[in-house]
Formats: C-alpha cells, sequence, structure tokens
C-alpha cells in the first residue's frame, strides 16, 4: 500500500515526461534523503523506472524516475456508439488489446456479457486478472457524483441503474461510471494534449456536444454531477425544439445531428459534413449559410466559457473530417469576435480527433485517474 507521499510521487510523475529525484524532492518541498527511501520502495515493487535524461554537454545526465507501462493495467468500456467496446490498456495509455459486443439495453446482461469477455481480452497479452487495476465505463447521460448509478441516458433509455455495482459483481473489479464529455477529458488530462494543463476545458463535438472541465488539477463535476452540459444551453431562444424538452439548445443548431437537419431542410445532396465542406468551397449558398450557423453558436459557447473560466486551454474533440474548413475558420472568429479584446488569443486552442476506440480508451482512463490523480493527499 502506497503511503501519501508515495501517491503524490505518483501524480507528479503521470503529468510528467519523467522527473529527478531532485525535481521530485523540490516540488514536494521535502529533502532528497527523505525522497529516495520512498522511490527505491516504489522501484522494488515494479512501479517505477530509471532513464538517463539527454546530455546537456557538462556533468553526468540526471537519473529521470517514470511509471512503468506494466506497472499497472486497466479496461475500459465504451457504452457510447451502436456496439460495446471494450479495451485493455497499460501505464502510459497505450491501448494493447479491444473488442466489440452487440451493445444490450437490459444492464443486467450488459453486465454479464462484458464480464464474460475480459479473460480473452487479456489472455491476449498474457495479462492475469490479478494485474488489472480497475475497469471504466463511459456513456451518454448523467453519472450521480460517486460514480456508480447512471442517473440517466436517453440513448440507453437508462434511469437510476447502478451499473457499477452490477458490473463489480459480475467482474470483481473496481468499477467507475463516467459520462462521455468527462471521461474524454480525463484522457487527455492523463495521457494527452492536457497532461500539464492545471485548468482547462474540453469540447466534445458529434452527435451531440459536451464539454467538461478541470479546475486547479481535478475533474469539475459540481454539485449534482451535471457540470458541462453545454448541450443545452440556450443559443437561440425560441429556436428550434430541443430533445430536452426546451428550444434553441447548443445542440439544435452545432452538433453534427443539427447539421445534418439543416441539410435536410434545404435539400443538399450530400452524404457527410466533408461533402457539405465541399459545397460550401465552390459557393454554395445554403452550405454556407449552414456552417456559419453551427460554428457561430459553438464559438459563441466556447468564447464564454473563455470569459468565465479564463482556462489555459480549450481542447475540441472530434469526429474525423468533421471539423475542417469553413465551419473551424467559423468557430474561431465566433471565438475571437466573443471575447473581450485584452484576452483575444491569450487561450490555445487544440483540436483531436477521436474515433469510437477513444471514448473506450477514455473510460479506462478514467479508472486511471481514480487510481492515481484521486488518490488521497
Amino acid at each position: 500500500m502506497l503511503n501519501a507521499h508515495q501517491q503524490q510521487i505518483l501524480r507528479l510523475l503521470i503529468a510528467s515526461h519523467g522527473m529527478s529525484r531532485t525535481a521530485i524532492a523540490e516540488n514536494m518541498k521535502l529533502s532528497k534523503a527523505a525522497i529516495s527511501p520512498l522511490v527505491k520502495e516504489m522501484l522494488n515493487a515494479g512501479l517505477l523506472e530509471e532513464s538517463l535524461a539527454e546530455s546537456s554537454g557538462q556533468g553526468r545526465p540526471s537519473v529521470l524516475l517514470k511509471m512503468r507501462a506494466d506497472s499497472a493495467y486497466f479496461l475500459g468500456a465504451s457504452l457510447v456508439g451502436e456496439q460495446v467496446v471494450l479495451v485493455l490498456i497499460d501505464m502510459h495509455g497505450l491501448v494493447l488489446a479491444s473488442t466489440h459486443m452487440p451493445l444490450d439495453p437490459d444492464p443486467q446482461q450488459l453486465s454479464a456479457t462484458l464480464a464474460a469477455a475480459i479473460p480473452d481480452l487479456i489472455a491476449q497479452k498474457g495479462i492475469s486478472a490479478d494485474q488489472l487495476i480497475g475497469l471504466g465505463v463511459t456513456l451518454s447521460g448523467f453519472v450521480d457524483e460517486n460514480q456508480a448509478i447512471c442517473v440517466q441516458s436517453a440513448l440507453l433509455g437508462w434511469k437510476n441503474v447502478p451499473l457499477a455495482d452490477m458490473l463489480k459483481q459480475q467482474t470483481g473489479l473496481d468499477v467507475s461510471l463516467e459520462n462521455d464529455a468527462k471521461a474524454l477529458a480525463v484522457s487527455e488530462k492523463i495521457f494527452g494534449v492536457a497532461k500539464k494543463a492545471r485548468n482547462f476545458t474540453l469540447i466534445s463535438h458529434g452527435d451531440g456536444i459536451g464539454s467538461a472541465h478541470f479546475f486547479q488539477g481535478q475533474l469539475h463535476r459540481g454539485a449534482h454531477g451535471g457540470a458541462g452540459e453545454i448541450a443545452h444551453c440556450t443559443i437561440e431562444p425560441g429556436g428550434r425544439p430541443c430533445r430536452c424538452g426546451k428550444r434553441g439548445c447548443l445542440d439544435t443548431l452545432a452538433s453534427l445531428t443539427a447539421i445534418r437537419e439543416s441539410v435536410r431542410d434545404k435539400a443538399l445532396e450530400t452524404q457527410s459534413i466533408a461533402e457539405l465542406e465541399a459545397l460550401a468551397v465552390k459557393g454554395n449558398s445554403a452550405a454556407i449559410a449552414i456552417l456559419h450557423q453551427a460554428g457561430h453558436a459553438l464559438g459563441l459557447s466556447i468564447a464564454n466559457i473563455i470569459q468565465m473560466n479564463d482556462p489555459e486551454l480549450i481542447v475540441i474533440a472530434h469526429q474525423p473530417q468533421s471539423f475542417d474548413g469553413l465551419l473551424k475558420t467559423v468557430v474561431m472568429q465566433s471565438i475571437d469576435s466573443h471575447v473581450l479584446p485584452s484576452i483575444m488569443g491569450k487561450t490555445p486552442i487544440s483540436s483531436i480527433v477521436i474515433s469510437e476506440q477513444s471514448w473506450a480508451r477514455a473510460a479506462a482512463s478514467v479508472a486511471a485517474y481514480r487510481f492515481i490523480i484521486q488518490l488521497p493527499d
């Protein structure tokens, strides 16, 4: 069992590409002599490894400590798409194996199916069950603050489903349940572009729109677990009806679903966002108007987040070929035109492409986050 100081060492290393004992001691405000026995114990336990830093040309290169990739393994299951995607990742976030299975709407049957798939998945890499630390599950919907119950998921037709407990009974693993956008933010915090950011926002842009926030290095859940529900912020009062029961939500203007509805309304013959972008390049006024409306709404929402939260970084996660060309240009222009001149351009905006497997990796990242980032101080 790791003590509080060793837990803090793990947090420092997961947020870096390697640190020397001296740097760790300085960060923790402890002496190097106090750090050394803690590190030695972690090296002997197989949690850490040593490597030499690149030489600066003067003196001996320092010895860096890093997390070992094989020090822990995590499973992640995505219930976001039409099928369940289950992946196995290591401590560096690398997907080692994956499998697909039907998405059964019955939670008990789903739990049994997932549990049955785990032995074959980990056997592909010669990993035993006792090397697994936990299982993360991500879905579209509301999750309670204890990450144990799916409060509501319109996609799955669930209300107050104790999925984490069901899966724990079936698998024997610690199970973490999380909303899809929050899980993706956790993944980027631990393994991705937001690794060094303490305050950032992730926007997921797809058939629906989601967001999640990290404040001071911690995932912000809100009082009721609903922080980040950007999709249902009103952008156009009295606008299109939304599935939530309101009108003019961001989802009805800027999501891929909304864009496709606008394409149908305008009777445009396009099958994808890429084709819509191509029409816009050719000067099709309807295509240009659709992309302008979506980009303006999304950019306005991001500008409001920047104005309110002053993040270090905005990450926009999107599907392949769905956030290029005019749409992206309009989003960026809308952001700049709706923030104060004094902060214009000061918040870096990074975009990442997500795949079906990304959501499952994000789910596994939630299990890793629970193991490392949220260990008690």
